[in-house]
């Protein structure tokens, strides 16, 4: 079972995490989790997120990579969520055999992600404060899918990209269930 926690600011807005979105909705074993419809007030239910992580195998992250970071909600809900007693309890978390999947885009073109680009540093080094959240609590970290250069992306490369979200959640889910 996957649960893919969706942040985007403005959804209606986003062409390219709403196609990524529509791709995996629907999807069997997909849960698809948007945090700005469940939680518009941004009052999060912290044992219903507990409950939903702890039923899930695969945890997605779906974002936009803003600011070298998670959008304001999710890191809201890490705060909540991810504490002592659930995700964490001495040297080993109680999420462990879990998995956490990155999905994100960024507005850059993948060169400007690179040692000496424009953004000085790849991507899995700005990724490293999620890769090791989730080891902190026990999970595997998988490959970080990632869509760079979302204004520059045709129709035809945003689909292929689709195609390829939903192969990885489909064949974690076949790996998870192995």
């Amino acid at each position: 079972m996957t649960l893919v926690l969706l942040d985007h600011p403005n959804l209606s807005r986003s062409r390219i995490n709403a196609a990524l979105a529509e791709a995996v909705a629907g999807q069997p074993g997909v849960t698809l989790h948007d945090l700005h419809v469940s939680y518009p007030d941004r009052i999060i239910d912290v044992p219903r997120e507990q409950r939903l992580v702890s039923e899930h195998d695969l945890i997605v992250f779906q974002f936009p990579f803003q600011w070298y970071a998670v959008p304001a909600l999710l890191k809201q809900w890490m705060d909540e969520v991810l504490v002592g007693g659930f995700a964490y309890d001495g040297p080993r978390g109680l999420l462990a055999g879990k998995t956490l999947q990155v999905v994100t885009s960024t507005g850059g073109v993948e060169e400007a992600y690179r040692d000496g680009g424009f953004h000085r540093y790849p991507m899995e080094v700005l990724l490293a404060p999620l890769e090791n959240t989730a080891r902190r609590v026990g999970m595997d970290f998988a490959p970080p899918l990632v869509l760079h250069d979302v204004r520059g992306v045709t129709d035809a490369e945003l689909a292929a990209h689709a195609a390829r979200y939903r192969d990885v959640l489909a064949s974690s889910a076949v790996c998870l269930t192995a």
